[in-house]
């Protein structure tokens, strides 16, 4: 849920982000991208240089995450994704987590936050799982994923039609990340993110390769009827036009926000009290102080 939307609102359908990752299931080790996530988080945790005796995962990962812990749990709203993983799993939604407090020293999620209606409350229930000192890394699409596709979408409906329908994921930023990252209470938030850019033969191929990830549209409000064929022919046109390159793919943008938290711990560094600094900015800068 990006930053600033109404809590009770129902942003996406749950059940079919349910059924999506169901149909997803069979093919989900082969999809690159979410393959290329899962190594830059393990390339992330080796940098944090900790052994960890319990894990939580959230959102059965499409490949092996090695050892990220000695006790490793892999959650999933969906049954299907959690059948490709082996170990201890537990059907559940990525906001509804039922474990107690303290339980974990990391939880790890692959790509999978994007689509939770309460990200907040999700974030939050994840620092509670946590024992103190306890890790969070996790990664979701950012606000720049498929720019290319929303706009020749919305321009294409506009023009048929006069007005639009949600059609493509409203993703949050780097920015609004960390301030749910600190708004949920961890200690030491780190946010960056890397924008991907992959080529498709056209746009047909780039929905395609949406389905298979489970990715296509779950926004709650979008329009129910059958969407005409005509409209993504147009869109299909515009995005060819605007976003092809030399050889006449396309281009497709995907921004990977990564996140990292830690559950709070006397032992952590804090930050000094205003006013409790032993040396003037002024020594170290040779120059005369002068109050106002």
């Amino acid at each position: 849920m990006p930053a600033g939307a109404s809590d009770n609102a129902a942003l996406f359908n749950r059940a079919h982000v349910r059924r999506q990752r169901d149909r997803a299931a069979p093919r989900a080790s082969e999809h690159f991208l979410k393959n290329w996530v899962i190594d830059n988080l393990s390339d992330r945790l080796q940098d944090v240089k900790r052994d960890f005796e319990t894990g939580l995962v959230i959102g059965a990962p499409s490949k092996d995450t090695g050892d990220i812990a000695k006790h490793l749990i892999t959650t999933d709203i969906s049954s299907s994704q959690l059948s490709t993983v082996s170990g201890n799993r537990v059907h559940c939604a990525e906001d509804f987590l039922p474990f107690k407090s303290n339980s974990f020293d990391l939880v790890y999620s692959p790509l999978c936050l994007h689509s939770v209606n309460d990200l907040p409350g999700a974030l939050i229930q994840i620092n509670r799982c946590l024992r103190p000192d306890g890790l969070f890394i996790g990664a979701m699409f950012g606000g720049e994923t498929l720019f290319e596709l929303r706009s020749c979408i919305t321009e294409a409906e506009l023009n048929m039609t006069g007005g639009i329908s949600p059609r493509v994921f409203p993703f949050a930023d780097k920015q609004q990340a960390g301030a749910l990252l600190q708004r949920a209470g961890f200690a030491l938030p780190v946010v960056d993110s890397e924008l991907l850019t992959v080529t498709y033969n056209d746009m047909n191929a780039l929905m395609s390769d949406l389905r298979l990830m489970g990715e296509t549209n779950v926004i709650a409000a979008r329009d129910k009827k059958f969407t005409s064929r005509h409209l993504f022919e147009l869109a299909s046109n515009l995005y060819s036009k605007r976003y092809a390159e030399e050889d006449g793919r396309i281009v497709a943008s995907f921004e990977i926000i990564f996140m990292i938290g830690w559950a709070p711990h006397e032992s952590q560094q804090q930050p000094l009290r205003p006013g409790s600094a032993e040396n003037r900015l002024s020594e170290f800068l040779n120059t005369e102080e002068i109050k106002i």
